[in-house]
């Protein structure tokens, strides 16, 4: 896999890859990744095809996946503090 490129965005790092018959394109921000893949074809070949892709639209429901995995961990991290505050006081030696 060789990356061939980078899409500009303000908050989003967004690298595109490409691979065998494959052209990924990986979206960062802060401690979260989403990657989406593609098989090579007539529509999807290159750096400028990935950047037609990427389009406002695209970047809006990528960021509103950024928000719901926030809160999916968010959520599970608050049920481990939950639980271990609810839990006996640890054992001393």
């Amino acid at each position: 896999m060789r990356i061939i490129g980078k899409i500009e965005h303000p908050s989003i790092n967004i690298t595109v890859f490409k691979t065998d018959n494959k052209i990924s394109i990986k979206f960062e921000l802060g401690l979260y990744e989403q990657i989406i893949k593609f098989r090579e074809s007539n529509y999807m070949q290159d750096l400028s095809d990935a950047e037609k892709l990427v389009d406002a639209s695209f970047i809006g429901e990528m960021l509103k996946n950024f928000n719901n995995m926030h809160k999916i961990k968010n959520e599970a991290l608050g049920r481990i503090v939950k639980f271990e505050e609810e839990g006996e006081f640890p054992e001393i030696i």
